[in-house]
């Protein structure tokens, strides 16, 4: 079969098209920005990429379109698609139809973590002898690549919540039909599709009427709009969780047999870096974790791979020692280089929630005497609509300094942080950023870049004009 995707370029996209020549079949696409790195590593695998969504590429004549929400009427190739009444499919119901029937889904689904906690229980598997497939919205550096087919039964799934087409609204999660799915977090987001929280649980629900009554959901007991979403009803095994260490939330939930962590220590034997911390189920203590990640946040994610694991055989104690050799993932506190001293690192955060959990476990990391710098670009659509500027002061307070990039976003910027006081600097020229921000560190500190898109380049900028300045 010869399928041409509409938005080929993009992270999920790019993964279908992997997966579908994995399958056998020929793959064409088009994107309006085909530049590296997804161009690159589509190219490597013989993929023809098209600039631009004209019309003539009907002319390719393909069996099947595969349209994703990148793609919007008025195009004229999808205009010419629908004028010819030719076949098409979304994304994720061509996954759900053509790959995932015959498989074993486990889906990651919540506001934050999905592609971390994607990226562990996929290592999870492997390193379990599961040898899983999966589709991750980032590069897992434990397999160095974002998707993969196998033939296991089980396929590691990161379920966004964001809609599906322009001629599907549905969250694209309702098309994987997943036995395993985790509900790690639910916050409002996505303010340029949903109106409020509760069109989002409604979203989730419909996730969990797809779930057999043989499946598992493993749901955070610390998220208050997960329980308003599983109240509406529920047909399988629930396995709560908690990342606070304390039981709780989970005797709201009326079980005395969920699983929490307990945080041994945020620094193992001084090393910094390392922390280590202990799984419990109810009064079973499967074992303990100890690793270079850190944060609550990533307990939680790590608990939720462990779990989920379990459902399909592995036991909890080895899940543990896997995730001792849990390399992380691209752009998620990625460390992009260091000169005199001064750290810069890459990260995806962009949501207020995620920011203050990144920003705090960056500082438990760290000697208390040291400083992070804390620079974002608000890239989003929730934020370049401004929905969530009355919660980025709390956001980024721990941080020592911070320097916010104005990218035109059309709401008061300076305004809104105005509650740091001056240790918050808004710019909206990129060279002045850099400058400002390289002018301001000093030796010890940790620059903490935080976006959603490739914000200029600004990190290998700053590592840069950082060499320049301390050159000897």
């Amino acid at each position: 079969m010869h399928i041409h995707i509409l938005g080929i370029c993009g992270t999920f996209m790019g993964g279908v098209a992997a997966l579908a020549q994995a399958l056998g079949h020929r793959v064409t696409g088009c994107d309006t920005n085909v530049y590296p790195p997804m161009s690159t590593q589509l190219m490597a695998l013989g993929i023809e990429l098209i600039e631009g969504f004209e019309a003539d590429q009907v002319k390719l004549e393909p069996d099947l379109y595969v349209i994703g929400n990148v793609a919007k009427r008025g195009m004229p190739l999808v205009e010419e698609i629908l004028n010819r009444n030719l076949p098409y499919l979304s994304g994720p119901q061509w996954l759900g139809d053509y790959l995932l029937r015959d498989k074993w889904p486990l889906i990651v689904a919540g506001t934050h973590g999905k592609t971390t906690t994607s990226a562990m229980l996929a290592w999870i598997l492997e390193a379990n002898g599961l040898n899983p497939g999966f589709l991750i919205g980032g590069i897992p550096r434990n397999f160095d690549r974002s998707a993969r087919l196998t033939d296991s039964a089980f396929f590691v799934l990161e379920a966004d919540e964001y809609d599906t087409a322009f001629f599907d609204k549905r969250s694209k999660f309702v098309h994987y039909h997943p036995r395993t799915a985790i509900l790690n977090n639910l916050e409002y987001d996505h303010a340029d599709i949903f109106p409020d929280l509760a069109a989002i649980e409604t979203q989730f629900h419909h996730l969990v009427r797809t779930v057999p009554g043989q499946g598992r959901l493993v749901v955070n007991a610390d998220q208050p709009a997960l329980g308003r979403v599983l109240s509406r009803g529920c047909w399988s095994e629930v396995c709560y969780f908690s990342a606070t260490g304390d039981a709780a939330s989970l005797a709201a939930h009326d079980t005395d047999a969920g699983w929490r962590v307990v945080l041994s220590a945020a620094q193992v034997d001084g090393r910094p870096g390392y922390e280590r911390f202990a799984v419990w189920q109810g009064t079973q203590h499967w074992g303990d974790v100890e690793w270079t990640l850190n944060g609550a946040h990533n307990r939680a994610n790590a608990l939720a791979a462990i779990i989920a694991a379990q459902h399909v055989g592995v036991r909890p104690g080895d899940a543990c020692a896997a995730l001792a050799r849990f390399a992380g993932v691209k752009r998620r506190m990625e460390k992009r280089g260091a000169v005199a001293g001064i750290t810069v690192y890459d990260d995806f955060a962009h949501h207020p929630t995620a920011i203050a959990t990144t920003l705090a476990g960056l500082i438990q990391q760290i000697p208390a005497h040291e400083r992070v710098l804390a620079v974002l670009e608000p890239r989003s659509n929730t934020m370049k609509l401004g929905v969530m500027k009355a919660q980025l002061p709390a956001s980024l307070e721990a941080a020592a300094a911070i320097f916010c990039y104005d990218n035109q976003l059309g709401w008061d910027v300076a305004a809104a942080l105005a509650p740091l006081g001056e240790k918050a600097v808004v710019e909206g020229d990129m060279a002045q950023l850099v400058a400002t921000i390289v002018a301001t560190a000093r030796p010890g500190d940790h620059i903490l870049v935080m976006s959603n898109g490739g914000f200029g380049g600004i990190h290998q900028r700053l590592l840069d004009a950082l060499a320049e300045r301390y050159a000897s």
